[in-house]
């Protein structure tokens, strides 16, 4: 299979995913996989959802799309289940990358200054604010100038502490760094950096694209660390794969995001807020707290297997976000195709380590299924020294 009108942005694996359900996806010669990526954190309801599609058809059938300028009770809907309390609002958009924008406008604009703090082996979006805030240097290469005003520190290191200070407009982190490592926050050094933003007159950003909706077993990631942000940004999980994004910020800032002054011809798109509706409503406090039984589970099981492995150096994550650490020896990329070639589709981060993302909806059965096969997969790159030999 060869794409030969697609610009190469993407190393894309030799075959197609052409249908989807539940938790396994099949490809072109009919091949089928457990699924351990939901789309890169985005199927957190897995695939095929009976009540989604018939959600999403229904509106199919009414109207697909209509212009901002005009009220609509599916954003307000779906921005009422989004807020935590009545102090913060919504604005929609497209992608996470986009709400990573709008936060960062936003909170320029709002606090009249420009600085923004980040951390090292972040992800925030590939256009040029969110990238200039992404700490990974090798993704910038050759795009020129990034946006001006950003500084990095250590993620977890107490002396980031000392960089908070009055002149910032915010601080933008995330809790967990999917893309960086699954480098999960110290909840100490959290709450440290939460408290020395509000006590400094500094805005505190929290990037949920990927961990929120539900990933770590709670709607949202900060949930769990005992932290209030100003602003947070989520994606991926919120319509289970129809493009959305939303920036969630406190209503106290809705000033500086008055009529013009932000915008987006498809954010809030009927389709996209049908899905999020529903999800939203699935994803109740009965669901959560399964997924954060699940979420233990999952990261305990993995722990039982893997850690008394010699090519394992560490597993670290948070409920269904999990990340293992592999020797240099033992390329994760190589592993990633011993796993699909046993039916397993697994993902990469920095720092060679294999990612796990898989369905908030997959049986415990399942989820020990796809651990075992990583087991079986590594203990062979054991008995054979290296990846190469």
């Amino acid at each position: 299979m060869f794409m030969q009108h697609i610009f190469p942005t993407y190393n894309r694996f030799p075959f197609e995913i052409v249908a989807g359900d539940g938790y396994t996806l099949s490809d072109q010669n009919g091949k089928n996989y457990l699924d351990f990526t939901s789309g890169i954190g985005v199927c957190n309801l897995g695939y095929n959802h009976p009540i989604l599609n018939q959600a999403v058809a229904q509106q199919l059938n009414q109207v697909w799309h209509t212009s901002n300028l005009y009220n609509s009770q599916l954003q307000e809907a779906v921005a009422t289940m989004l807020v935590p309390d009545e102090s913060y609002l919504v604005s929609f958009c497209n992608s996470g990358t986009e709400a990573n924008e709008a936060a960062l406008k936003l909170a320029r604009k709002a606090s009249g200054k420009q600085t923004i703090l980040a951390f090292d082996h972040s992800f925030h979006g590939r256009s040029y604010g969110s990238l200039s805030v992404t700490g990974n240097s090798a993704i910038k290469v050759g795009f020129g100038e990034m946006l001006p005003g950003v500084i990095y520190a250590q993620f977890n290191n107490p002396a980031a502490l000392d960089l908070i200070t009055p002149d910032l407009a915010a601080v933008m982190l995330e809790v967990i760094q999917g893309e960086g490592g699954v480098n999960v926050a110290d909840a100490d050094w959290l709450q440290a950096v939460a408290a020395k933003c509000q006590e400094s007159g500094v805005l505190l950003i929290v990037d949920e694209v990927q961990t929120g909706m539900g990933r770590t077993g709670s709607k949202y990631a900060f949930q769990q660390f005992g932290i209030e942000p100003d602003i947070f940004t989520l994606a991926k999980g919120l319509a289970n794969g129809i493009p959305v994004g939303a920036m969630v910020g406190k209503a106290k800032l809705a000033s500086a995001f008055g009529p013009g002054s932000h915008g987006s011809t498809f954010a809030g798109n009927p389709l996209a807020m049908t899905a999020a509706k529903e999800v939203l409503q699935i994803m109740d406090q009965d669901f959560l707290a399964c997924v954060h039984e699940k979420g233990h589970f999952f990261s305990t099981y993995l722990q039982d297997k893997l850690t008394q492995l010699d090519c394992v150096t560490d597993i670290t994550g948070l409920g269904m976000i999990q990340g293992i650490h592999l020797k240099e020896t033992v390329p994760v990329g190589q592993v990633i195709l011993d796993l699909q070639a046993a039916g397993l589709l697994t993902i990469s981060a920095k720092n060679n380590t294999l990612r796990l993302l898989p369905p908030l909806t997959m049986l415990a059965s399942k989820l020990m299924a796809g651990c075992d096969l990583i087991q079986e997969t590594l203990v062979n790159y054991a008995k054979k020294g290296t990846a190469n030999e």
